[in-house]
């Protein structure tokens, strides 16, 4: 049940969660560069299962905290910045990729200085059959995100709210298993990842970008949970709409990808 509050800001209870968070990723951190020396695995596995503990744990305090109203007005605003901060880390994140792929592309280094200047081969993907495809079902999906969000905001509608939810998770899955289909075809076309610099940007770029297909998958699944339960109202959605805003971050990036590594990749 929610509680009358008397001003406009939320104030922390003591919480162990921050002291748990950061053990758990230093063990999972400390595990993964022992793993990559062929030491162990065990460290980076258990450092994940408390990450991921945490993470559950936390967020769950913070669904009951919006449930009793302790997400007024005012602490709305700060949740929205500070996942619009988060977007914004993420974009920097893919503008790496995309300034490796297009620096490697049109100005290679070369092996000498003065030697002469050699074109990198792009192995071209048809970008107009799976690829496409992919492009399509994954707008699609960005489409049933806002139909989604304006049934809640607008009309308060929790049966549309759900249908568009669900619509949007079975083509994020569909996207995700079109692109691993895609990732088994490339393989055995002779594709390795680490071998050139062109499958390394394209592995690590479309890589990066499905395993974000991901997160945002499971991030509507939640919402599909919570709005089955009745958790969001016109005026309490912050959860749902950072969702539709990552979901929609990921179709931008997508559509970055599509037309720079793929068309961009067809030779005229």
């Amino acid at each position: 049940m929610a509680h009358a509050k008397n001003h406009d800001y939320h104030i922390l209870a003591p919480s162990s969660w921050p002291l748990l968070g950061s053990i758990a990723g230093f063990a999972m951190l400390t595990g993964g560069v022992l793993w990559m020396h062929d030491i162990t695995p065990w460290l980076f596995w258990g450092g994940l299962v408390g990450v991921l503990y945490v993470m559950f744990g936390w967020w769950s305090e913070v669904v009951d905290e919006s449930r009793v109203g302790d997400h007024t007005k005012v602490v709305q605003i700060g949740l929205r910045y500070g996942f619009i901060l988060f977007i914004m880390s993420e974009v920097m994140f893919f503008a790496a990729w995309f300034w490796s792929f297009f620096k490697h592309a049109l100005y290679p280094m070369n092996e000498y200085v003065g030697s002469e200047y050699v074109p990198p081969y792009i192995y071209p993907v048809d970008a107009f059959h799976l690829p496409l495809i992919n492009t399509l079902i994954l707008l699609l999906s960005g489409c049933a995100v806002t139909w989604a969000h304006h049934a809640l905001v607008h009309e308060n509608n929790r049966k549309d709210l759900i249908t568009g939810l669900a619509i949007s998770i079975v083509l994020g899955v569909l996207f995700t298993a079109l692109q691993a289909y895609e990732y088994v075809h490339l393989l055995h076309e002779g594709w390795v990842f680490g071998g050139d610099k062109f499958y390394s940007n394209f592995f690590m770029a479309t890589g990066f970008h499905g395993f974000h297909v991901i997160i945002g998958t499971i991030f509507l699944a939640v919402c599909l949970v919570r709005a089955i339960r009745g958790h969001f109202t016109p005026e309490q959605h912050v959860g749902f709409e950072a969702a539709a805003w990552y979901w929609h971050f990921v179709d931008v990036v997508w559509l970055f990808l599509f037309f720079a590594v793929y068309i961009w990749g067809i030779p005229g």
